[in-house]
């Protein structure tokens, strides 16, 4: 079992910056990717960013690319996301996510979850 806390969310206006962390326990070492998804009202869950635990891959949905960054910190088992020149539509609840087998981006994908750490950009 592993277990995901997430931290880091907030309030922040349009154009300004935000780092969410995620922090892995339990059988961490045993995980093939960490990724982040996210959902806003009234939408479905979707994917935003994917790292490898044990190579330097990354992979950024379209949406995001240029402005969110996922990066590790593998002795502390934690995942991050830099989010920079946040805008309205990326208000949502952000979810820290875990893999056993192979990238998921589609939350049916997904193993573990975290429970969830709101972000709202003001306009």
């Amino acid at each position: 079992q592993v277990q995901l806390v997430e931290s880091g969310g907030g309030l922040v206006q349009a154009g300004g910056s935000l780092r969410l962390s995620c922090a892995a326990s339990g059988s961490a070492f045993s995980l093939y990717a960490m990724e982040w998804f996210r959902r806003a009202p009234g939408k479905e869950r979707e994917f935003v960013a994917a790292i490898r635990w044990s190579l330097r891959f990354t992979y950024h949905a379209d949406s995001v690319k240029g402005r969110f960054t996922i990066s590790r910190d593998n002795a502390k088992n934690t995942v991050y996301l830099q989010m920079n020149s946040l805008k309205p539509e990326d208000t949502a609840v952000y979810y820290c996510a875990a893999v056993r087998d192979r990238l998921a981006t589609t939350p049916a994908q997904v193993n573990y979850w975290g429970q969830g750490t709101q972000v709202t950009v003001s306009s």
